[in-house]
């Protein structure tokens, strides 16, 4: 089931696709059933026809969630690109000198691919439903194979040393207390930060535009956000990971991932 280096190495562009084929929804755009809604509406106006809450008050329910879900995986994305260096997270081939035991990792093994999937909960809402559907399952399945590639890939390269660390942290389930002793890996914030301009911009117009309830208007800040963070990863230094930091693991900063 793990991804193949093709996978790996063109992860962002498939990303791409899942964001596409998720807006797109073709299946359901094409089928002739009318016009096609957003899951932000329909997830409102099911727990209103439920009568667990008014409309008023599930559509602010909702857009609250999608926030938090937007800030929380933006704090995973900065916080581990910070630890890991752009450089390492941007590569398009694997990295497995040693093992990194700093910031998110001493808690959690991919705390990247972590924060994507719940950013894009966020992102979800804006879809037809059964697109969101189709993306987040997609999105799952696609990072869980690519995890898998890369822990065959650690495991060979590091042997007993990543099998330890594989042993005490775990891999999507973010642990309440440091599993591992830290590292002497000191972050690199500016540059996270603007490795991470996608995620960080994007969470800022859900912030100040999602209460305008306008799902056209966020969709086109998703792809103003991405391609604006596209010219702006093409202009940071290509720089080598910290020395101090040892994380075996390469992943993309991508719309998709």
């Amino acid at each position: 089931m793990k991804a193949t280096p093709f996978e790996f190495r063109f992860r962002l562009v498939i990303g791409l696709l899942l964001y596409f084929l998720g807006f797109w929804a073709p299946w359901a755009r094409y089928s002739g059933t009318g016009s096609v809604s957003t899951t932000w509406l329909e997830l409102s106006g099911a727990l209103a026809s439920a009568h667990w809450l008014s409309l008023n008050s599930a559509t602010i329910l909702i857009t609250a969630i999608a926030i938090l879900c937007a800030v929380k995986g933006t704090i995973f994305r900065v916080w581990g690109t910070a630890y890991l260096g752009t450089a390492v997270v941007h590569d398009s081939s694997m990295h497995g000198a040693q093992v990194v035991a700093a910031g998110p990792y001493r808690y959690v093994r991919n705390p990247l691919y972590l924060g994507t999937f719940i950013f894009s909960i966020a992102v979800s809402i804006l879809m037809p439903p059964t697109g969101a559907i189709f993306f987040l399952l997609a999105q799952a399945i696609f990072y869980l194979r690519l995890v898998l590639g890369e822990e065959t890939y650690l495991t060979a390269q590091q042997g007993e040393a990543y099998l330890a660390y594989k042993q005490h942290v775990p891999r999507f389930i973010r642990s309440l207390r440091a599993r591992v002793p830290a590292s002497a890996a000191k972050p690199e914030w500016l540059t996270s930060i603007l490795a991470e301009s996608y995620y960080i911009s994007l969470t800022v117009c859900f912030a100040v535009l999602a209460w305008r309830y306008n799902a056209y208007l966020l969709t086109k800040c998703v792809v103003i956000c991405f391609g604006a963070s596209l010219v702006l990863r093409a202009l940071l230094p290509r720089m080598a990971p910290p020395s101090t930091t040892s994380h075996p693991r390469n992943e993309e900063n991508s719309a998709g991932d």
